[in-house]
């Protein structure tokens, strides 16, 4: 039977690729008008190569290589150029680097041609946010819909025309065996796929009943949403004390967890912590985990938990609820918790809670880590837990 192969027997030797296109800063039409200026481009590209660099960390790999370079738009069979791709091949063989992370989406034909240019594997960032996934998985369902979103990104990639690669196991990401097997691996994965994603429709109606009966209970649900890393799950523990995986690292949380929290006597909730969202998090990854998505697009109230302290925590959250409206929560109230005000300097933000002109409770100051403000956001949950539902 083919195998995915998802372990990560040893740290990777691994090289970071970062191309600025001239495509992802302009508007489209013959125009092509820029909405970057050269310094905020350049500052965005490095936001989004440093993201990258702390997700293969995530991954457990050891980054040893981190090469950029600009182009107009991506070379069709390639990605990066010809020259660049030998570039890139010298580096690899100089730092004896194992795999090639690219940080954007490749066509599985790029990803072939740059493995047999680079002579070493090649994972483009849905690969690499997979990789991270399958680490993190822990519940049943988090398990399926990783392993489902993984044979689904396979199953375009199952050629392998070289030989060096045939037998290569383990690592970060996936790859299938050598061409030899080609047409049975394509007919046992379609065959797992279907059987995955009975065993998923099984496991949603288990979820749909449980849910049914928490909501038969008259609670409201408030789901902790937010970048990942902004510090969901140290919020989600302090406040229920439960011992959800809090690390500083990129999505060290992927399953939904739920928990019955106490605020007063007149007001209880049911609490959700969620999969964290990232910078361009790919289309086919928020399908795939749609299911744990549900929890968030079902709930009365989100809290939308941000890292005050990082510099570019307002882009952070225009992704979250980019993500938010794809999935149809864009809608549910919300309750924006800035966390880490321990982090910034000394009363740039104090802690507390922060309310519109009409009075009513928008934001909250925390530090989870310092106990700061906590009181205020228990308020303020009180506050939207006993008003009537829209």
């Amino acid at each position: 039977m083919f195998q995915v192969d998802k372990s990560l027997e040893k740290p990777e030797r691994v090289m970071l690729v970062g191309v600025m296109l001239d495509t992802d800063y302009a508007a489209g039409g013959a125009g092509g008008q820029v909405f970057y200026s050269a310094e905020s481009r350049k500052a965005h590209f490095q936001t989004a190569l440093d993201e990258a660099a702390d997700l293969i960390r995530a991954a457990g790999g050891e980054l040893v290589a981190v090469e950029t370079s600009k182009r107009d738009r991506p070379h069709s069979a390639l990605f990066v150029g010809t020259g660049k791709a030998e570039e890139l091949a010298a580096v690899v063989k100089q730092h004896d680097v194992g795999l090639v992370v690219f940080n954007h989406e490749l066509t599985p034909t790029q990803e072939r041609n740059l493995e047999k240019e680079l002579q070493c594997r090649v994972l483009d960032r849905v690969g690499l946010i997979l990789a991270i996934f399958a680490k993190r998985a822990q519940s049943q369902e988090g398990k399926l819909q990783v392993e489902l979103a993984q044979l689904n990104h396979l199953s375009g990639r199952l050629v392998r025309g070289y030989g060096h690669l045939q037998s290569q196991k383990g690592g970060i990401g996936l790859k299938g065996p050598g061409e030899t097997q080609l047409e049975t691996d394509r007919r046992l994965i379609g065959q797992k796929i279907t059987a995955l994603k009975k065993q998923l429709a099984d496991v949603r109606k288990q979820r749909a009943t449980r849910r049914k009966s928490r909501m038969s209970g008259r609670l409201k649900t408030f789901a902790i949403v937010g970048y990942t890393n902004a510090g969901k799950s140290s919020l989600f523990n302090r406040l229920t004390k439960a011992d959800v995986l809090a690390k500083d690292q990129l999505f060290a949380t992927l399953d939904t967890t739920a928990r019955r929290l106490f605020l007063s006597h007149e007001a209880s909730v049911i609490l959700t912590d969620t999969v964290g969202f990232v910078r361009d998090l790919p289309h086919k990854l928020v399908s795939a985990f749609s299911a744990t998505l549900e929890e968030t697009a079902m709930a009365d109230v989100l809290l939308h938990v941000v890292d005050a302290s990082n510099p570019d925590f307002e882009r952070q959250m225009d992704d979250v609820n980019e993500v938010l409206e794809e999935i149809g929560a864009h809608e549910i109230p919300q309750l924006v918790v800035y966390n880490k005000i321990d982090l910034l300097p000394s009363g740039m933000r104090e802690a507390g809670i922060l309310r519109d002109n009409s009075g009513h409770a928008v934001g909250v100051n925390v530090s989870v880590a310092e106990s700061l403000g906590l009181d205020g956001l228990r308020e303020a949950m009180i506050e939207l837990a006993v008003q009537p539902s829209a």
